[in-house]
């Protein structure tokens, strides 16, 4: 690993703008989201700042204002890390660490710091480190900038610029074989798909922390790792499942999120290939969580990226044990309800049930209407099947046997 994982909790604070590409709504959803990573990585958020401006500064992000009112607090509260909501530059993040003198990360940095803690296998460690050294490459100099500070003056220019010249080199070579190895364990994982048979193959899918692994556990009654942080697990698991007597493949998937660094996304392809390869998509989406309808949307981006919005997909509405109504809500829900949480009859009353053709709801955690689950999850892995080998279709009865 590039970094060392780190134990302690890092004072910490954020940094967001608003313009006309992210409104004052937006920008706080964004930086709650930040919070969540920031809490996920092992720091604690003692601020926030937000700055509404047309354009990111070209040299430090924010204004010289905010950066100074930024500074002081840093100052006055022994904070160690500033973390950015959006990527910044490798020039942006040399001006700023300037400024402050402290740890600067972006969301980016962020993102890859969690997949580094967070990665178990291998083939995932191996994912994050190619991830790691392709965000690291541009911002070398930075890194060199002591360096030159202390060699720096005439005729002493030349080292520091050797020593970054080198490490470029080191960092390209190492990509380079990173590369490779993912090739090689890429053929690996192909073949290993490939002898899994005729076995219809399902794919859980969803935003990061909506439960995915939960579900998992419960239907495959396995024992993947799950946790209330963002990024619990990153390894693709793959579980064979029977559901009355029809047998399939269910793989659990890393979870998506918004403005995902590209670097991942192109370091995970070979994960993501599950998704691909997927004959069914269980779209999980977290009803409890304020602003779910992004989160679809974010999902269904990113799937569209790799080709894959197309796929027949059905979508599992989880933690309807947890949802709690806003004041205002009274679309198709009953309005001024004193009871905590809505009966089955009423959420399908609701216009998320006509999701992509009658969606479902359920709370993995709680087992709340897993039989509903299976039998649906049933009728569309037996259509899946029966249109492949139409003649076995007398061995899978139509309806699943409560």
């Amino acid at each position: 690993m590039i970094e060392e994982k780190s134990l302690e909790v890092e004072k910490t604070v954020l940094v967001g703008i608003i313009n006309n590409r992210q409104n004052v709504d937006q920008s706080k959803e964004y930086l709650d989201e930040l919070e969540f990573l920031a809490y996920t990585a092992g720091g604690e958020v003692l601020q926030r700042f937000t700055q509404k401006i047309d354009l990111p500064n070209p040299k430090t992000f924010i204004g010289t204002g905010k950066m100074l009112e930024v500074a002081e607090f840093v100052k006055e509260h022994e904070v160690t890390t500033v973390i950015f909501d959006d990527e910044l530059t490798p020039a942006q993040q040399g001006n700023i660490e300037k400024v402050l003198k402290v740890k600067i990360l972006d969301r980016t940095g962020l993102i890859l710091d969690i997949f580094a803690q967070r990665a178990q296998t291998s083939y995932a460690r191996t994912q994050v480190e190619l991830a790691q050294y392709e965000y690291l490459l541009p911002r070398l100099k930075g890194l060199w900038t002591h360096l030159e500070r202390q060699r720096g003056g005439i005729g002493m220019r030349g080292p520091g610029e050797t020593e970054i010249e080198t490490d470029r080199r080191i960092v390209r070579d190492k990509i380079s074989l990173l590369k490779k190895k993912l090739i090689t364990i890429d053929k690996q994982m192909a073949t290993q798909r490939g002898n899994r048979g005729a076995l219809v193959r399902v794919a859980l899918v969803g935003y990061t922390n909506v439960g995915k692994s939960t579900l998992m556990n419960v239907i495959a009654k396995s024992n993947v790792f799950a946790e209330n942080k963002l990024f619990a697990t990153l390894d693709t698991t793959v579980r064979k499942v029977v559901v009355g007597n029809l047998p399939f493949l269910l793989s659990d998937t890393v979870g998506f999120i918004r403005k995902l660094p590209t670097q991942l996304v192109e370091s995970f392809k070979s994960t993501l290939d599950e998704v691909q390869e997927a004959d069914l998509l269980l779209h999980v989406v977290d009803i409890s969580h304020p602003n779910f309808e992004q989160h679809i949307d974010s999902v269904n981006q990113i799937l569209k990226e790799i080709k894959s919005l197309d796929k027949p997909t059905l979508v599992v509405f989880n933690k309807i044990d947890a949802y709690i109504p806003e004041p205002w809500d009274d679309d198709e829900l009953i309005a001024q309800r004193e009871a905590k949480h809505f009966s089955l009859d009423e959420w399908e009353r609701t216009w998320m049930h006509r999701m992509n053709g009658q969606a479902i709801f359920i709370s993995a955690l709680n087992k709340d209407n897993l039989d509903g689950f299976r039998t649906r999850v049933y009728a569309e892995v037996r259509e899946i099947h029966i249109t492949r080998f139409p003649y076995n279709h007398f061995l899978y009865p139509e309806g699943l046997d409560e």
